[in-house]
């Protein structure tokens, strides 16, 4: 079966359109009875009638409902590419976030605030590192919010922009911060720890340095989690304050006084593009994030 004409595609949403075949021809300047010679090789594509003859007027049948939705679309995202590579385009489309799973959602909402308060279309994906680069590549995003610079031997020029950069620290519920020392902190009360490589491995070498041995209460590779974890007294959360930013706010949570010597960035990754959504400029330029 042979690929889809879409020249046949066109001639049937605009009998749709009309609800009549002869309007139809004359407003695309064809004849009637090639107009209908269209159609009809449209429905022997498909496999489907596509009208029912109702007096003079042509009502769509149900697989012709389905086939002009699918018509409107391709004809639509058709015009948005011409208006996008022209620069004519009035309306943006959605900005396409990626960002990695264990990133703070409070985070993310900083960076893309700037973008909803102008009524930007954003649409957000998280998942790991590989995956997200990959479609970043591919241009399926625009950005790529995560907390390493990617390696070079990836094969694409990535660019990446740091945005902030906050300290890691420990949060709970204020009883369980009540310890004279960090060493003290650190052997009595459980732990939350995200699984963010800089956040591990910072902790790693911290508790090496102390010879403490923690009792771990979850590992955790979403942030919001540790979030929630912490807010329910399950431990002590290994973050920065911008995860647990409501609940320090509001007295549920405190924060330990004591420096770990940990600092997480944060990166917004991109890559080269002659086309680059609008939207991203200003925010890459503002950084879109304050640090707590």
């Amino acid at each position: 079966m042979g690929p889809l004409n879409y020249h046949h595609l066109r001639y049937f949403r605009e009998v749709a359109r009309q609800g009549h075949l002869g309007r139809a021809a004359e407003r695309l300047n064809l004849s009637q009875s090639a107009m209908s010679i269209q159609i009809r090789q449209l429905e022997d594509r498909l496999g489907h009638k596509l009208f029912d003859r109702v007096g003079r007027r042509l009502d769509l049948t149900e697989a012709g409902r389905i086939a002009l939705d699918h018509a409107e679309r391709i004809f639509t995202a058709g015009e948005d590419l011409v208006a996008t590579l022209n620069r004519t385009n009035t309306t943006n489309p959605p900005l396409r976030v990626g960002a990695l799973s264990t990133l703070s959602r409070n985070f993310q909402l900083q960076f893309l605030r700037p973008a909803l308060a102008d009524n930007c279309d954003v649409s957000l994906r998280s998942g790991n590192t590989r995956t997200l680069l990959a479609d970043l590549a591919a241009l399926a995003l625009d950005v790529v919010l995560t907390t390493e610079v990617p390696a070079s031997d990836q094969g694409t020029d990535f660019a990446a922009q740091r945005l902030a950069e906050q300290p890691v620290q420990l949060h709970g519920q204020p009883e369980r911060l009540r310890h004279g020392s960090l060493r003290a902190l650190l052997e009595t009360e459980p732990l939350i720890l995200p699984t963010e490589n800089t956040i591990r491995a910072g902790m790693d070498n911290l508790l090496a340095r102390l010879q403490v041995n923690p009792r771990i209460a979850a590992t955790v590779d979403d942030m919001a989690m540790v979030r929630l974890l912490a807010r329910e007294g399950v431990g002590l959360a290994v973050a920065p304050a911008v995860v647990l930013a409501d609940e320090i706010a509001s007295g549920r949570i405190a924060t330990a006084p004591f420096d770990l010597g940990i600092a997480e960035p944060f990166y917004a990754v991109t890559v080269p593009r002659q086309f680059p959504h609008p939207a991203l400029a200003s925010l890459l330029a503002t950084g879109g994030v304050t640090p707590e």
